[in-house]
């Protein structure tokens, strides 16, 4: 084999390389092509994602202030429940002190 055909023979077997990467280049193109349909599909499921955030969101926000309210009325209750009871104690030492002086006149 001389040097002209060597050449000739690499030329093919590179045009031949060529033309298969091409071919394959245009069939994988071809059957991994995004439709009009799809991307259509792809723009529902977005805008439904976003409006799934949306209500994830305001849900959130709703469990939150929810909290913070009843967090608010619990503080408040305890308060309420301290004073009664405050008040509670007064009235029994009061009840207690008016008692012995009622059993001391008696006596």
């Amino acid at each position: 084999m001389n040097r002209t055909e060597f050449v000739i023979v690499t030329a093919i077997i590179l045009f031949v390389a060529f033309a298969l990467g091409w071919a394959a280049n245009w069939l994988l193109h071809r059957f991994t092509r995004v439709r009009q349909s799809d991307l259509g599909e792809l723009d529902r499921m977005a805008q439904a994602l976003n409006e799934a955030e949306s209500i994830r969101d305001q849900a959130i926000e709703y469990v939150e202030t929810r909290e913070r309210d009843l967090t608010t009325r619990l503080t408040q209750c305890e308060a309420e429940l301290s004073a009664a009871m405050d008040g509670l104690r007064e009235a029994r030492a009061e009840a207690e002190y008016y008692r012995s002086q009622l059993q001391g006149t008696r006596q």
